[in-house]
């Protein structure tokens, strides 16, 4: 009965996606005139070829590592002693979820193309229809991956277990750890979108800034910038298919984790429904999720479309509240108690879990609004810091991000205590799952920003009527906000999630404590607390290198061609989204690489104790780093649009080309090296469960030598 409600739920999820999506490619492309139209069609067929072939690109390298690796994991693993070979399940379950990640990147970012031009022409119209089909587009996100999530893990299961039951030595702990493949496949390719993705957005945007606001002083989106374009194109390859892919393997990975741990314990078995519980957790998030988008509608006298953006985030919570607590007490889907790791864990303790990570996410997203949004103080600080120049602009920046990661590090820390204390390692593994429970709605909300964007960009770029972008940076100062908030649910999650995975990789381990004054432990935590450090270096670097390659083309361009400034000469977008393709994939590779090594590299030479020590030290880091970055970025974006708004002299102040300094040092922090940070911590803890057997067996060459 559990598998047909989650095969039921994903196939709602999808159907779903599909409504939607057949909702906005209906809207007809209307223009005052063929001249007009033909530059309407222009502009979004060169956006979305451009994102489209950055995309099949970057899976091409993708697709030659993912069958590398896949190779790499029969070898390792099949040569460990395991119930049976198992590196072939686990090889074919990485590929699956490389491909469903892809898929969902490619899903959402093909409607994003389709609805960012529609939601400009029905801005023209008004603001509630402006937000219908921003909102749609978001939803074909939403909706659309978490059902290609659900469909993925509940296959793999039911085809291993046809596969494998009944052989000699297999069980249901050992299937379900060959499914965390799937979760490695997704995380792998979340990896290089998000890195990469996010590499090309800055370095466009960057070079866009820089050179057509700051030096030429012309509009943000002017259609005379040459960088425009790819700065169009990478909100869609960074902010949609990188956010996806990143989601995806939360969702994976998380469900992963709490099965492996939760597979371990005989009793659970009593209940069939209760094995399968971590997957019905996002199934149940599907139908609540719809029913909350019933919800989403503004008025017309409407100012912003944040306030209904955020009563979707309170509303699935509270949804999600009942529904999983009338699901967590039935008999169907739980039993009443069980004992992972020698500790008894009751229904009672996982509903608790659960919640504690749902809620918690909510406060995360709270608190991430008040340090984002310049509705509030923190914001407006920082704006009217750069009354006295770029230089303390930044420094109130940095400052607001480091300490805008309090409350949200005490509201985990707080969750991970209760759900460990009442409810053992599967707790932590249910929060994890609680907090990203309605991710169908947190991620509609999170792709209507950029849908938005890119509408405000086509605006300017079809110079239509002022009241048109107006309507449409009313939709986008909407989007900033939830973006940041989005990347708040993501960070928390991946904290939790890769938690989890650290969790299930102790017990697949056989690491029962860890003692901190252990020499191997301690030097493990070391190391992985520099790890984000080194990572956000690659990153920023990475987009510094490519934002010269960007800046020195769009000079040359406005140099070469003065008449470009006039309007009598064209600029040549594609150069720039070549330069952006290029420099993105080629530094994607050396952060990239950085993840996926370190941890087998760690592993095989000193073994399991000093990998844990590794991953704890990542995550400690990494969550405060991932944190900052991403709120530091977030509101110096928004005091610069405080500003724009009519603050401390408006476009064109002093104040204002100081905001706009800030914005882009922000720019990598907040869409690159954040959010990747996410991944960093997930990636590394389900490589390091994946390859728990092989690291058992072989493990510690180089402390076996050092303490002979």
């Amino acid at each position: 009965m559990v598998i047909y409600l989650i095969y039921g739920c994903a196939f709602l999820a999808m159907i779903v996606a599909w409504v939607f999506a057949q909702k906005v490619r209906a809207i007809p492309l209307e223009a005052d005139n063929a001249q007009q139209l033909d530059r309407m069609k222009e502009i979004s067929s060169a956006v979305a070829n451009g994102a489209t072939t950055f995309l099949a690109r970057e899976f091409r390298y993708v697709a030659i590592f993912a069958i590398l690796f896949s190779l790499f994991m029969v070898l390792t693993l099949d040569n460990a002693t395991t119930p049976f070979n198992e590196g072939m399940f686990s090889a074919a379950a990485f590929l699956a979820g490389a491909i469903a990640s892809c898929a969902s990147s490619v899903l959402g970012m093909k409607i994003a193309t389709i609805g960012n031009i529609r939601t400009t022409l029905r801005a023209r119209k008004g603001l509630v229809d402006a937000f219908k089909v921003a909102f749609n587009s978001g939803a074909v996100m939403g909706f659309g991956l978490v059902g290609l999530a659900l469909f993925g893990l509940i296959s793999m299961y039911v085809l291993y277990e046809y596969l494998l039951a009944g052989q000699d030595g297999s069980s249901a702990h050992v299937i379900m750890e060959m499914i965390a493949g799937f979760g490695l496949g997704g995380s792998t390719v979340a990896l290089f979108s998000r890195v990469g993705g996010g590499i090309f957005t800055k370095a466009a945007d960057v070079g866009a800034d820089l050179v057509g606001k700051v030096e030429q002083g012309i509009p943000e989106d002017d259609p005379r910038n040459p960088a425009v374009i790819a700065d169009n194109v990478g909100d869609n390859v960074g902010d949609i298919a990188g956010m996806g892919s990143d989601l995806f393997g939360s969702c994976a990975e998380a469900t992963c984790a709490a099965m492996v741990i939760g597979a371990t314990a005989s009793a659970i078995y009593a209940v069939p429904g209760a094995l399968l519980y971590p997957i019905l957790v996002s199934a149940i998030g599907v139908p609540v999720s719809l029913l909350t988008t019933f919800f989403a509608r503004i008025k017309p006298e409407a100012k912003s479309a944040e306030p209904v953006l955020k009563q979707q985030l309170v509303l699935s919570t509270i949804l999600m509240t009942i529904a999983m607590s009338l699901v967590t007490m039935s008999d169907l889907f739980m039993v009443d108690q069980f004992t992972v790791n020698g500790m008894t864990v009751t229904r009672n303790g996982v509903l608790i879990s659960l919640l504690a990570g749902l809620w918690s996410g909510l406060l995360i997203g709270y608190i991430t609004e008040f340090y984002t949004s310049h509705a509030y103080k923190p914001v407006r600080e920082v704006a009217d810091a750069s009354n006295t120049g770029p230089a303390t602009n930044i420094i109130y920046g940095l400052a607001l991000g480091y300490k805008s990661s309090l409350i949200p590090v005490i509201a985990i820390a707080l969750t991970t205590y209760l759900s460990w204390t009442i409810a053992g390692m599967y707790g932590i593994a249910i929060s994890a799952l609680g907090m990203i429970s309605t991710m169908a709605i947190g991620l509609t909300i999170d792709a209507y920003g950029p849908v938005s964007d890119n509408a405000g960009g086509m605006a300017e770029m079809l110079e239509l009527e002022p009241e048109v972008r107006e309507r449409t940076d009313l939709l986008d100062a909407a989007g900033n906000t939830t973006a940041a908030i989005g990347k708040g649910f993501a960070i928390g999650s991946a904290v939790l999630t890769a938690l989890a995975l650290f969790a299930a990789f102790l017990t697949r381990a056989n690491v029962e404590s860890l003692n901190l004054l252990s020499p191997l432990v301690f030097a493990g935590t070391l190391v992985g607390g520099m790890l984000p450090f080194l990572f956000t270096a690659q990153t920023m670097k990475g987009v510094g290198l490519a934002a010269n390659a960007m800046i020195v083309e769009v000079r040359r361009q406005f140099k070469e061609k003065p008449g470009i400034l006039q309007g009598t000469e064209k600029p040549d977008h594609k150069k720039c989204i070549q330069i952006s393709t290029s420099a993105a994939l080629k530094e994607m590779i050396a952060p990239g690489m950085l993840v996926i090594v370190t941890p087998l590299v760690i592993g095989y030479l000193f073994g399991t104790e000093a990998l844990a020590g590794l991953l704890a030290g990542s995550l400690i880091s990494g969550l405060v780093m991932a944190l900052s970055s991403a709120n530091a970025g977030g509101a110096w974006d928004n005091a610069k649009k405080y500003i724009e708004a009519g603050a401390f002299g408006g476009k064109g102040s002093d104040a204002h080309s100081a905001a706009v300094v800030g914005d882009t040092v922000g720019d990598p922090f907040k869409d690159t090296s954040g959010p990747s940070i996410n991944i960093l911590m997930k990636l590394m803890a389900i490589l390091s469960l994946v390859f728990a057997p092989f690291f058992v067996e072989y493990g510690g060459v180089l402390t076996k030598l050092i303490t002979k």
